[in-house]
């Protein structure tokens, strides 16, 4: 069984998390620390959400890991995508698609991703 999760922005794989491999203590420590944090509230395209329910919660996670993407925080995107990789076991793939300032994001349960295939090319 394939234990990796992959996030992809417009096709291309950006991050693969590989299930596999165990979480130190401070690790687990530290998401444990953004469930108590998220407890207090998160606020998902203007609104305050008190309670925040997992689904919700996924939102915020992914809003703010495209976000450290973005701005190459690789400490903070690792941080957020363990978080979600250990908060939904089952999701196999996070899929990201970017258009004219529209991204929609498609959590995938039922597809292992494959990995992606290097083409090299040679001149003559």
């Amino acid at each position: 069984m394939n234990n990796i999760m992959a996030v992809l922005i417009n096709g291309i794989a950006q991050l693969e998390y590989d299930r596999d491999k165990a979480l130190t203590d401070y690790q687990l420590t530290y998401l444990d620390k953004m469930d108590k944090k998220m407890d207090a509230g998160i606020n998902i395209d203007g609104e305050m959400i008190e309670s925040p329910e997992l689904n919700q919660r996924v939102q915020f996670v992914v809003a703010n890991m495209l976000t450290a993407m973005k701005s190459d925080n690789e400490g903070v995107t690792s941080s957020l995508c363990t978080y979600l990789a250990t908060r939904l076991p089952d999701l196999k793939q996070i899929q990201i698609s970017e258009e004219n300032e529209e991204v929609t994001i498609n959590m995938v349960f039922d597809e292992d991703y494959k990995g992606q295939t290097s083409v090299s090319f040679t001149r003559h």
